[in-house]
């Protein structure tokens, strides 16, 4: 199977993180910009003619070394970043500055960095409207979690309500436009954005799913509630404190296709076992009653249930707990390697399902909001491809370290920035 960073842009690749692993590999993290040229052209294997190759640019036709230019560029990029800070009093001087030591680092615009990648997938550094631009196969489900309109922002950033329907729709076009005429989306969202100063509900959600519909072309299959045990107690001012509301206990996932029609559910890759009480009547021969139910709407005859299944089908319902197996490695790795923990974290088993019930093996599932790049794990253990794209360098860095054991894994030594 060809690995899926064959279809990214390499020479962009190459360029924007051998600049970043220039300064990293210098010990004090300075360097002129002859050494930076220099560093960025022996780890690209550029040719030095080419390397030092002149010609006219732009109206005036001013004579530029295109090579040079094209890493100031870079250099310039990571500077609006945040990443890169001038050398006070050293002409040509740069350095990694203090934030890129201390704070969440998010990608700027246009800009993608291959973070790491296995054999079946990858995990981008990147904005979701860029990082799926070069992806030239169809994608079999969009899974994922997208930051909440909250109005307390969480560190990795949120969005305003007024703006959410126009950022959800902007940030999943292009991975709409390359979904599979089978192909699912499942958007989990929250269930607690209020009106301002008011104990009442927004209705950002139903106005996600008539834009999805309306905008898209997608068709709603179902809203499934997921049930959280371990949700804390909620919203506390309008339930705690004021009394007027109930706490939450559950947050929607939304599931849409591309075309109802064709869509490729099938609900006997999800089954579950059987209970007990079901098995016995299995064995005993089903049913030994016949009766009616509803005014006749349901009927119950001898013999119903006799038949022995491979499970049951579950309920549109789903109840589990954030904390998993997998969220435990996450943190654990995190808080080892000097990373910030994502604090919105989809447990593994949610993303399993959905990808169980709606793709097949080979297919590709696709996160533009990889948080801790849950969706890529649950895919990688189910011998799905995947991309994932996450804007914050720390948590592509974090979620390097559920694929350490992954078949084919290679990191990227930028995300060593991500921990410094």
């Amino acid at each position: 199977m060809k690995r899926l960073t064959k279809g990214l842009d390499a020479e962009q690749l190459d360029l924007f993180g051998s600049t970043i692993k220039a300064y990293l590999k210098n010990p004090d993290g300075e360097l002129t910009n002859s050494q930076l040229y220099s560093a960025v052209g022996s780890a690209v294997g550029t040719d030095p003619d080419a390397a030092s190759h002149h010609q006219p640019v732009g109206k005036s036709g001013a004579v530029r070394n295109l090579f040079h230019r094209q890493i100031r560029w870079y250099q310039q990029t990571l500077k609006s970043m945040g990443i890169l800070e001038r050398v006070n009093d050293k002409r040509g001087v740069w350095r990694l500055s203090d934030k890129a030591q201390k704070e969440l680092l998010p990608v700027r615009r246009t800009v993608k960095v291959l973070g790491f990648s296995t054999e079946l997938g990858v995990a981008l550094w990147s904005h979701a409207e860029d990082g799926f631009e070069n992806l030239d196969q169809e994608v079999m489900l969009c899974f994922t979690s997208s930051p909440y309109p909250l109005s307390s922002p969480r560190a990795y950033g949120n969005v305003r309500v007024e703006d959410f329907v126009d950022f959800i729709c902007e940030s999943l076009k292009p991975v709409i436009e390359r979904l599979s005429d089978e192909g699912s989306l499942v958007l989990n969202l929250s269930n607690d954005i209020f009106l301002s100063k008011s104990p009442g509900r927004s209705t950002y959600l139903e106005r996600v799913m008539l834009a999805l519909e309306d905008r898209m072309g997608l068709t709603l299959m179902d809203r499934i509630p997921w049930i959280n045990p371990s949700k804390p107690p909620g919203p506390t001012r309008w339930a705690s404190i004021t009394r007027q509301q109930l706490n939450v206990s559950w947050e929607p996932i939304l599931w849409f296709a591309k075309n109802p029609l064709k869509v490729k559910s099938d609900n006997r890759r999800v089954l579950v076992p059987h209970t007990e009480r079901h098995a016995r009547l299995i064995a005993q021969g089903g049913e030994s009653r016949t009766t009616d139910y509803g005014d006749g709407a349901y009927r119950l005859r001898a013999g119903s249930f006799s038949n022995p299944t491979a499970g049951a089908i579950p309920k549109n319902v789903i109840n589990r707990s954030h904390r998993c197996a997998w969220g435990d490695q996450y943190k654990r790795y995190a808080e080892a390697n000097g990373l910030p923990s994502h604090g919105a974290g989809m447990p593994y088993s949610i993303a399993e399902f959905f990808i169980a019930l709606l793709t097949d093996v080979g297919d590709l599932v696709a996160d533009p909001f990889g948080g801790r790049i849950m969706t890529g794990r649950a895919a990688e253990s189910l011998g799905r491809r995947w991309w994932v794209t996450e804007r914050m360098l720390q948590y592509v860095a974090g979620g390097a370290g559920l694929f350490r054991d992954a078949k084919g894994f290679e990191a990227n030594p930028v995300l060593s920035l991500a921990s410094r």
